[in-house]
């Protein structure tokens, strides 16, 4: 599967991501890891807590993918998400591009990790030292 959410605590096999994008074609890889980070804002992160709609979630990931094979000249592009509660450090979203050159394989990627943000119904509740955050884009709201 090209478009899929992993729950916690199922990882990302970034070899096997590889292989699904890869053909005879493919001259060039383009690969985008999120991770936990252990600040955010000024503040200490314990830990992050994705919920998605995982229907809806699916349904837009695969949408990106599609308008990404039509809007850049790439052969391939895998969009995977985790969700759960995960730990600094852990993986929370792999992208994977392959092109025929690497500047189209990078464009595909930046451009795909920008619309999952934007677009697909995955929530994200900061955990940290001065309490729980749900972070919407550029907007920081507390949980309480």
């Amino acid at each position: 599967m090209l478009a899929k959410l992993f729950k916690k605590p199922d990882d990302f096999d970034v070899d096997k991501a590889i292989e699904l994008v890869s053909s005879r074609k493919t001259g060039g890889i383009a690969i985008f890891l999120g991770k936990v980070r252990e600040e955010s804002h000024g503040r200490k992160v314990k830990k992050l807590i994705y919920e998605a709609y995982e229907e809806m979630a699916l349904k837009e990931m695969e949408k990106i993918r599609k308008e990404a094979k039509e809007k850049f000249p790439i052969e391939e592009i895998l969009i995977w998400h985790r969700y759960g509660e995960l730990e600094v450090g852990e993986n929370t979203i792999l992208i994977v591009a392959a092109g025929k050159h690497r500047k189209e394989a990078f464009e595909a990627c930046i451009w795909a990790v920008d619309e999952v943000k934007k677009r697909v119904p995955i929530w994200k509740k900061e955990v940290t030292d001065k309490g729980e955050f749900w972070i919407e884009g550029d907007k920081i709201i507390p949980a309480d």
